[in-house]
This record gives structure tokens, sequence and C-alpha cells, in this order.
């Protein structure tokens, strides 16, 4: 399993657009083949920074969405409302401690 975590600032006057974005895509997200969960998070004390925090099956599934019609609709209007250049992490479960 990848745990891929995308932090991206964006401009304050350009909050409500990406979240109305991610409200949007957020389902057809989930359902791409391979995803396992999704989350957006705020940050604690920057309250224009948002990270995404998914789960894939392998990179060949993440991969798989970055190459989807979803991705190619979601990521292009997303850019345009950064601040900052985005900051995109991939990692892998070595234990899981439940």
């Amino acid at each position: 399993m990848i745990i891929r975590i995308v932090r991206m600032t964006f401009r304050e006057d350009k909050i409500s657009e990406f979240l109305a974005i991610f409200d949007q895509y957020k389902e057809a997200i989930r359902k791409q083949p391979g995803c396992t969960h999704l989350e957006l998070l705020q940050d604690y004390n920057h309250t224009n920074v948002y990270s995404t925090y998914s789960y894939w099956d392998n990179e060949e599934a993440l991969n798989n969405y970055r190459h989807s019609e979803t991705f190619g609709k979601v990521w292009p209007a997303t850019k345009k409302l950064f601040s900052a250049k985005p900051e995109a992490h991939s990692y892998l479960v070595r234990a899981k401690i439940d």
C-alpha cells in the first residue's frame, strides 16, 4: 500500500474555489481503482494550506489515477489557485499498529 500526501498552499481568496472543486470530485477520486481512502486536511496554523491524504493499493493504481480523466479535470483547476509550489510525497506502509 502507498500513502500519498499532497500539500498545497492556496491564495487566501481562492480557498472556497478549491473546496468546491474538492467537494465536486472527491467521490470520483475515491472510486478510482486502487484508491481505498481519501481525506482532506487543513494545516492547524496556516489556514490556506491543505493536504490530501490518500491510500493506494500500489504505484500502478496511483499512476493510473494521475493519467485519468478525473485527474485531468481536478489538477489543472486546482493548480491555478496555488500561491506556492505543491509538494507531493509517497510512502510505503512498512508496519501497521492497531
